[in-house]
């Protein structure tokens, strides 16, 4: 898990996360094409494309069906819109990005990470920036001062979570620091898109080391386990396909998220033609792979009683009634085969019948690229908190089954689909 962590560590935002796969493509001998250029695909060609910075979609270019698995690359946060001084102090202005539990952030080493917008020779160029050696903290008020805090707290992210950076009332720190960081003048800095995340380091925890606890394993650790199985997979007659979308936590409705053209346009230009597309769509499958909720163990009664996951327990395979996630009785049949095979446990999630739950990338994706899919998750607590839990054995599960998942292809044979 050793490099997990070092993923988790280094993917601070969704920038960061997208350099950090693209690292790992290029180190396995894949080539960046670009969405402005002609593509010259070679057969077997190994090939990745980054649109907005932050999403990313690779492929080998086999020939066939498309075996897609998709994540995403953002978490929620905070973005940092300015500073002002009050009481003597250097505080950073924010709004949320996302739906995060207020009270994780509280008391806690936080930092700066994003990219900003250059001036250069030929024009502007955007650079990530991570200040992680410098921290700050949004401070709790004492309970001297708040005595029913402890019975229930709601915050105020106008006025009540705002991060102290420095004593003294001197604005502008910041951004004198980022160029400072990056070796330009703070003249030539044109835009900044900041955000306030988490600076706790990925630890091992539980008596046996059984757990891990770190900032944004929703969603990075299905990402992280999607490469490992697109990388290590056997070669199919498919063409495997591996996206990871930025924008998630916000309703995926931009250029770059699940419900842009980025997955369709990228299979249309494989694909070479509209009749050619068409027939390859229809021998394709989807694997969402977005985190789960498991049963909390201090609260089981707010699962669902007969389908609720456990850490440890295995691969999550999602459902939902009215189509928030894509798993149908097919498309479970075709994944649950692949994961037998590979020696998987899975499990099953349904909300409790009173708790609506989320969407995801599953049903996005698919209003731009119909086909079959499933979703499926790693089980975690404390979703959407500063720090998340999950279980060893699930990762390791997950990587597994994706590594089976891409390393198959499934074709129609009239209204049967065949798995290869």
């Amino acid at each position: 898990m050793t490099e997990l962590l070092e993923f988790l560590k280094k993917s601070k935002t969704a920038f960061h996360a997208v350099e950090n796969i693209a690292a790992l493509l290029r180190a396995d001998g894949y080539e960046r094409l670009y969405e402005s250029e002609e593509w010259n695909l070679a057969e077997g060609g190994k090939y990745y494309v980054i649109r907005g910075g932050s999403s990313i979609v690779a492929f080998r270019n086999m020939g066939g069906g498309f075996m897609i698995a998709a994540s995403h690359s953002d978490s929620p946060c905070f973005r940092i819109k300015g500073d002002a001084v009050s009481a003597g102090c250097l505080k950073l202005e924010t709004e949320r990005y996302g739906g995060m539990i207020n009270y994780t952030w509280l008391d806690r080493p936080l930092t700066v990470s994003g990219r900003v917008t250059v001036h250069t020779d030929s024009g502007v160029k955007a650079v990530t920036v991570d200040i992680g050696d410098k921290k700050v903290v949004i401070p709790s008020l004492a309970i001297h001062l708040n005595r029913g805090v402890n019975d229930g707290a709601s915050f105020n992210p106008a006025t009540e979570l705002l991060p102290l950076a420095a004593i003294g009332t001197e604005r502008g720190a910041l951004k004198r620091m980022i160029a400072a960081s990056l070796g330009v003048n703070e003249a030539d800095i044109v835009s900044e898109e900041l955000y306030l995340t988490s600076a706790e380091e990925p630890v091992l925890c539980g008596l046996g080391d059984e757990l891990i606890l770190s900032p944004r394993l929703d969603d990075l650790a299905c990402a992280y386990a999607s490469i490992k199985g697109f990388l290590g997979a056997q070669t199919s007659c498919a063409t495997p396909v591996l996206a990871v979308f930025d924008n998630e936590e916000v309703g995926s409705q931009t250029k770059q998220g699940a419900a842009s053209t980025l997955l369709y346009d990228t299979l249309y230009r494989i694909s070479g033609s509209t009749l050619e597309y068409l027939k390859r769509v229809a021998s394709s499958f989807l694997v969402s792979a977005d985190n789960a909720h498991a049963m909390h163990p201090n609260r089981p009664e707010m699962s669902d009683r007969s389908n609720a996951p456990v850490l440890g327990g295995g691969v999550v395979l999602k459902h939902n009634a009215n189509q928030r996630y894509i798993t149908d009785g097919v498309s479970e049949a075709v994944f649950s085969s692949i994961c037998s095979t590979a020696g998987v446990k899975l499990q099953s999630y349904y909300n409790r019948a009173d708790l609506p739950g989320g969407s995801t990338l599953g049903s996005i994706a698919n209003t731009q690229v119909s086909l079959p899919g499933v979703d499926i998750g790693l089980p975690q607590l404390a979703m959407h908190s500063a720090c998340e839990c999950c279980a060893v054995a699930d990762v390791e599960s997950m990587i597994t089954a994706l590594t089976a998942f891409f390393g198959k292809a499934v074709e129609m044979d009239g209204e049967q689909i065949v798995i290869k």
